[in-house]
């Protein structure tokens, strides 16, 4: 690491820890949390005002998660009041977010009625993160047994037949919850010792590397066939870079708490390595959402839009693939990743957050700070995860600051 790597990632540290305290968190709790009804709301304008009352689900977990998460990495004065977010979270999810067969609904309104409910097991995934760091934060060992239970019948939805409408007329496999289970098990772990977690987790890094990986054409794609089979389709092509990010550092994560298994780290940083390849915009820079492994233009209407996600995913693959290889190539991603965050997706000083959908050449598309599917998860987890890697890359006083100081 040169100086100036080293001054830069001192730079961020400091960026990332202000900008959260001072930023991120301070606007969700002002503007997102229902005093009346509990939980949180994420359909918020540029200056935070509501939009709509309609409650995405996936966010009670996620804000869960990220609220406790907050509260124990971060010694700030908002701790308290993010335990209780926490605690208001998960009490709307318990009281208002699981349908009568143990499955849970995609939408709520502001007092809990459904309006949505999708074929997916997204919102339990999200829901047993944020129960199990709750846990953690709170030492609440209730809420370690009903992450556990949750995870559990997370895998019987998935497995039963029949219980989840297929998304296709044929079989096939998805990525998205194939790497998801890695880090939501992973999250559990910290609460629970119980071997379906990494059982759980062995499996699904088989079968990201037996189905998914595709060398031949240097990606993991968003949909095989059951046996891995290539599905030379418009969908069956498509490319997700910022999945694969979030996949490669989900890997070394693991790779790190098994005393940075090789074999993990070199599948980890190979898919890091593919989803650059395709994903940094040379012209423009930033990460755009999707590609066609044969380079036929996608059929997604934002497949070159730069999307906050994908930013935030290039950003900790960098830091976890540089922590896991020490090859400087990474903090060099890292940095353009990160610079190119703050100079675009940050640049809104009157009103605070991120903005969340930009056009190719960097201009805002739409500036509302939330959604049903944008907010406060991957910035803030982002953050408070960087923090963490920054504190274990840099040393505490380096020669140069011995010099100076």
């Amino acid at each position: 690491m040169t100086i100036e790597q080293e001054l830069f990632l001192r730079d961020c540290r400091e960026k990332v820890s202000h900008d959260f305290v001072l930023n991120i968190l301070p606007f969700w709790l002002e503007h997102g949390l229902d005093k009346v009804n509990g939980g949180i709301y994420t359909c918020l304008d540029r200056d935070g005002k509501l939009m709509d009352s309609t409650k995405s689900v996936w966010f009670q977990g996620r804000w869960g998660y990220i609220a406790s998460l907050a509260a124990i990495k971060m010694n700030n004065p908002y701790k308290r009041k993010c335990l209780e977010a926490a605690a208001s979270a998960l009490k709307f999810i318990e009281d208002h977010c699981f349908d009568t067969d143990g499955h849970m609904f995609f939408s709520v309104t502001a007092e809990g009625k459904p309006v949505q409910k999708r074929r997916y097991v997204f919102s339990e995934c999200f829901a047993a993160m944020a129960m199990a760091e709750y846990s953690l934060a709170t030492g609440d060992k209730e809420y370690a047994a009903k992450a556990l239970e949750l995870f559990k019948r997370i895998q019987h939805m998935l497995e039963e037949p029949g219980f989840l409408a297929p998304k296709f007329n044929f079989e096939a496999r998805g990525h998205s919850i194939t790497m998801m289970l890695i880090n939501v098990a992973n999250v559990i772990k910290q609460v629970c010792d119980d071997p379906v977690l990494d059982r759980q987790i062995d499996k699904s890094l088989y079968e990201l590397k037996t189905y998914f990986m595709k060398p031949e054409f240097h990606t993991v794609l968003e949909m095989v066939g059951p046996d891995g089979e290539f599905i030379d389709t418009l969908a069956g092509r498509t490319i997700n870079p910022g999945h694969c990010m979030e996949t490669g550092w989900f890997i070394l994560d693991i790779a790190k708490n098994r005393g940075w298994d090789k074999e993990l780290v070199e599948m980890g940083t190979t898919i890091i390595d593919w989803a650059w390849e395709w994903g940094w915009d040379q012209e423009y820079e930033g990460m755009i959402n999707f590609k066609d492994c044969r380079n036929f233009p996608n059929q997604d209407y934002s497949q070159d839009m730069k999307f906050w996600w994908p930013q935030c995913e290039t950003i900790l693959a960098g830091l976890y693939a540089y922590e896991a290889t020490g090859d400087s190539k990474y903090l060099d991603m890292h940095e353009k990743a990160f610079n190119y965050a703050y100079k675009y997706f940050a640049d809104d000083p009157n009103y605070g957050e991120w903005f969340g959908y930009l056009h190719r050449d960097g201009s805002v598309a739409q500036p509302a700070k939330g959604n049903l599917f944008k907010g406060p998860f991957h910035i803030p987890r982002m953050m408070l995860k960087a923090r963490d890697l920054y504190k274990e890359i840099l040393p505490t006083l380096s020669e140069w600051e011995e010099e100076l100081y």
